[in-house]
C-alpha cells in the first residue's frame, strides 16, 4: 500500500510553498524524513496525498554569515551543522546538542528544521538553538517572516505552522568577545539515544560578573521551554556556588517535569536537572573567558 500519491520536487522556497498550497489533497513537506517516515509507516500520520520534497532547495542548505547573524538552512543535515566551522564559531550548544542527536545514520539524513518543526518538547537540536536566542525563518506562498524560536510551538508535537508554510532557516547572533554556550543531556539508550532531559545553557561575562544568561530545557513543559527567571536571576551576580545554588532553586520552581512511564519520573528529571545546570553553566563560563 503506498503511503502517498504524489511526490514533488520543488527548487525553490516558492514552488515549495505553492506546491504545499495547491495540492488537491493533504500535503506536507518533507527533508531527512527520519521521524515523518516512520510515522507514516507505522500509522501515526494522517494520510498524506503529497509530499514535498525541500531536500533541493539551495537556500535552505547553506551556512552563512548573513549582516550580524549566522544563517543556517532549516535542510542543514545535523553532521553538516557539527563539522561546520562557523556553527561551531557561534553555536557552542548547537554543535553539541546536534551531535547527540540518534545515531552517525540518523544525524547524515536528519534536519535541523525538521527538528524544530516536529514540535516534540525535548528535541536536541531545537533546545540549543533556543539558549542562542535564535529566529527562525517562516515563508507562506504570499511572504516571509522571522519569529522568535518559541513562537513556532503550540504542544507536544504541534506547531504554529500553516498547511502551506514551511521553516526555511534560522538566524543566530553572532558571538561576541566573552559569550559562550554549552549543552548537557541525560540520555537514555534504546538504540537512537532518547534523552531523558537536557539543557542548553548560555553566558556573557564581565570579569567575574554574570553580565547576562539564557537556559533553555526540555522536556519542562509542553513545549521546548525557555526559563526565563533563571535567566534573569542569574544576570548581575558574581558567578559563584551561591549564585549556582540560587539558579538551581530559581529553575525548580519554574520548570514543570512530568513522570514518562518510558523514561523517567518527574522527581527523577528534578534531580538531574540541577546537575546538568551547573554542569552547562560552568562549561559555557570557562568557554567565555
Amino acid at each position: 500500500m503506498s503511503l502517498w500519491k504524489e511526490y514533488l520536487h520543488p527548487q525553490s522556497v516558492q514552488e515549495a510553498v505553492e506546491a504545499l498550497a495547491s495540492a488537491p489533497a493533504p500535503a506536507i513537506p518533507i527533508a531527512g524524513g527520519t521521524d515523518l517516515m516512520l510515522d507514516l509507516q507505522q500509522g501515526n500520520h494522517a494520510p498524506v496525498h503529497t509530499l514535498v520534497d525541500l531536500s533541493g532547495i539551495p537556500e535552505m542548505r547553506v551556512i552563512e554569515i548573513r549582516g550580524e547573524k549566522l544563517y543556517i538552512g532549516a535542510g542543514m543535515p545535523h553532521n553538516r551543522i557539527v563539522e561546520s566551522p562557523l556553527v561551531q564559531e557561534h553555536a557552542g550548544s548547537l554543535v553539541e546538542s546536534c551531535g547527540l542527536i540518534g545515531g552517525p545514520q540518523v544525524r547524515n539524513s536528519a534536519t535541523l528544521g525538521g527538528n524544530v518543526a516536529h514540535a516534540l518538547p525535548a528535541a536536541d537540536g531545537t533546545i540549543g538553538l533556543l539558549a542562542l536566542d535564535a529566529e527562525a525563518e517562516v515563508a507562506s506562498p504570499s511572504s516571509r517572516r522571522l519569529l522568535p524560536l518559541h513562537e513556532i510551538f503550540a504542544g507536544p508535537g504541534k506547531s504554529t505552522l500553516a498547511q502551506n508554510e514551511i521553516i526555511v532557516g534560522f538566524y543566530i547572533p553572532l558571538r561576541k568577545p566573552h559569550q559562550a554556550s554549552a549543552f548537557c543531556r541525560v540520555m537514555r539508550a534504546q538504540g537512537i539515544a532518547l534523552p531523558i532531559l537536557n539543557l542548553a545553557a548560555w553566558v556573557e561575562r564581565d570579569g567575574d560578573t554574570i553580565r547576562a544568561a539564557r537556559v533553555a530545557v526540555g522536556p519542562a513543559g509542553p513545549t521546548p521551554f525557555r526559563a526565563l527567571e533563571t535567566g534573569k536571576f542569574l544576570s548581575g551576580k558574581v558567578f559563584s556556588e551561591a549564585t549556582i545554588a540560587g539558579a538551581q532553586e530559581t529553575l525548580l520552581a519554574e520548570a514543570k517535569f512530568r513522570t514518562s512511564p518510558a523514561r523517567a519520573t518527574a522527581e527523577y528529571r528534578r534531580e538531574l536537572v540541577v546537575v546538568l545546570l551547573k554542569n552547562a553553566l560552568t562549561a559555557a563560563w570557562e568557554r567565555a573567558k
